[in-house]
């Protein structure tokens, strides 16, 4: 265990050499607009392939509305609002970071419904099956 968090730390000091805060910040919350843009894909693919069943549709989209709100919540549930300075300098990343975990989470369960199932599976619910 100490090994992997001396790596950790080992790789997380080299990745960091030679930025400011303000650019680690920059590239964390560019990773998770990557992701966002990713998931706003996979959304909008499984609205055009999903299209002609308007059941499923009105009820992705108020899945995702909802899912956005427990996202903002999640989110300031693991990082409260608290005074200046009380989480330190690291933490827009910590923050972008979190949200690019959820947003990427978020992606991989919408990803079903794209990817399909087996026919074999009694409980698809909405979900296609595989060509």
């Amino acid at each position: 265990m100490k090994a992997l968090i001396t790596i950790v730390f080992v790789l997380f000091t080299a990745y960091s050499f030679g930025q400011t805060q303000a650019e680690m910040n920059e590239e964390a919350y560019a990773s998770y607009q990557k992701a966002d843009k990713e998931l706003n894909e996979v959304y909008k693919k499984i609205l055009v392939d999903y299209k002609s069943d308007a059941v499923f549709i009105n009820n992705l989209r108020e899945s995702q509305r909802i899912w956005i709100t427990f996202r903002d919540a999640e989110l300031n549930m693991k990082y409260p609002k608290r005074e200046v300075g009380y989480y330190g300098s690291i933490h827009p990343i910590c923050r972008a970071s979190y949200l690019e975990e959820l947003t990427r989470e978020r992606t991989e369960q919408l990803r079903k419904w794209l990817a399909g199932v087996e026919e074999e599976d009694a409980c698809t619910g909405s979900v296609r099956l595989k060509k």
